[in-house]
């Protein structure tokens, strides 16, 4: 067994470098391959920070890379349905893995909207979700390089370990509020609102901006529910955010269910949605 590590690992150093070269979708899974990956991995991030995934197309480097990789790992967002196809006649030796799998998909089920049958894609903003892709991940890393398999499993260890605390972290900023509702400009926020028995109350219905009468009806209800922020992200337009802050005189509140930081980034918004609610 230690002959077959051995070269096995000596294949990889000749093939990429002695680093694994991985392929993710969007910046939050860069995040946690190279929390568990370390050193071992060489990542590369398909939906660069400020992108949306949902029409986003790969630049000219990327589809270099993606050639050179030896795993891509999926996540279910939009623009993944009409490009892992194409990268997989690129490069027919890369296995893509789907890290959500085991994950159950959220509808797009927001009250204001008609009947879809549109599953939600932004399953990491729920840690219990996370907890299901680091195992995933883990495994995909384990069956790609499994000369480092004990390294990703310790390292995926710490990793769970930071979920479970940044779940109970939010369990006591969110937990006196159960049942409060918060508005968001476009409905991303979906599995963390499900999590902590909140509800995201979204401008944008299937991705349509509101027409002016919904727009009225945004601002009464807004009144009704007592909103006291609107959050939106920068990858989607905040135009019509900016006219119900302006309306309501509440604050338009900047954040991303992309970013890189995913602890910070959700405490973050646990602790504007507490600042900015008052208890149902």
């Amino acid at each position: 067994m230690k002959k077959i590590l051995f070269f096995l690992t000596l294949f990889v150093t000749l093939m990429w470098g002695g680093k694994l070269p991985v392929i993710v979708s969007i910046v939050p899974e860069k995040t946690f391959v190279e929390a568990i990956g370390g050193d071992q991995v060489d990542v590369t991030v398909m939906v660069p920070p400020g992108s949306s995934p949902h029409t986003y197309e790969p630049k000219p480097s990327q589809m270099k890379a993606i050639a050179k990789a030896k795993l891509y790992l999926a996540v279910g967002v939009e623009f993944e349905s009409v490009w892992l196809p194409r990268f997989r006649d690129l490069n027919p030796a890369m296995q893509i893995v789907d890290i959500s799998e085991g994950i159950t998909r959220r509808p797009m089920r927001e009250k204001r909207a008609a009947k879809s049958h549109a599953l939600d894609p932004h399953v990491w903003t729920a840690p219990a979700n996370v907890a299901i892709w680091v195992r995933n991940i883990t495994r995909a890393l384990q069956q790609a390089d499994p000369a480092h398999r004990d390294l990703y499993a310790a390292n995926a260890e710490k990793v769970q370990a930071m979920i479970a605390q940044t779940d109970a972290k939010l369990h006591t900023l969110l937990d006196p509020l159960r049942g409060a509702k918060f508005m968001v400009q476009h409905p991303s926020w979906g599995y963390f609102a499900d999590a902590y028995g909140l509800e995201q109350l979204p401008i944008q219905i299937a991705g349509k901006s509101p027409k002016p009468r919904e727009l009225v009806a945004l601002v009464r209800l807004a009144r009704k529910e007592k909103i006291r922020a609107v959050f939106v992200q920068p990858e989607a337009s905040d135009l019509f955010a900016k006219i119900l802050g302006r309306e309501l005189n509440i604050p338009v509140v900047r954040i991303s269910p992309m970013a890189p930081d995913w602890t910070d980034n959700l405490l973050r918004l646990a602790q504007a949605i507490a600042g900015t609610t008052e208890r149902p």
